[in-house]
């Protein structure tokens, strides 16, 4: 009978001893491993937060909206009723159209454009580059396309 006892105290020990093999860790490699835990644990996860908050702003983010100006625009008109102008820009006074820079007439009557001096607001033919008043020379050479808003102004027609 003390056979038997011995032989199960011994199957019991080696289960026991590989058992603490599974279940009892190894301290020294598991702190070795630590930075790899850290990596896939902490690092990645926050990595892939940051990508996926990236690509859902590289999706939703706001957009302007612009549309390339032209050829000729009608001028705003002022609180009295009347064209108002832009300053150095050249203008029909008989269809009240703003045109772009570089042009000195009017391609649907053929007068002579005119323009605001911006320096002392004395008008002028749009073909003499140099002010008669205050002697500022501007020089109207085309220019890159101007942008302008898409839509209606900010508020919409009640801010009008």
């Amino acid at each position: 009978m003390n056979g038997i006892v011995d032989a199960l105290g011994g199957v019991w020990n080696s289960v026991l001893d590989v058992t603490s093999k599974l279940v009892i860790p190894d301290w020294g490699s598991l702190i070795g491993l630590l930075p790899m835990f850290l990596l896939v644990g902490v690092i990645g996860p926050l990595v892939t937060l940051l990508v996926l908050a990236w690509l859902f702003y590289f999706v939703v983010k706001p957009r302007t909206h612009v549309t390339f100006e032209e050829g000729p625009r009608a001028a705003p008109v002022g609180p009295d009723g009347r064209p108002d102008f832009p300053v150095g820009e050249p203008y029909c006074l008989n269809h009240a159209l703003v045109y772009p820079s570089g042009q000195t007439r009017c391609p649907i009557d053929g007068e002579l454009l005119s323009v605001v001096c911006p320096k002392c607001r004395l008008g002028r033919p749009a073909e003499i580059d140099t002010c008669g008043n205050c002697g500022l020379v501007l020089k109207i050479v085309p220019r890159a396309r101007s942008l302008r808003p898409a839509g209606p102004p900010p508020g919409g027609a009640a801010s009008a």
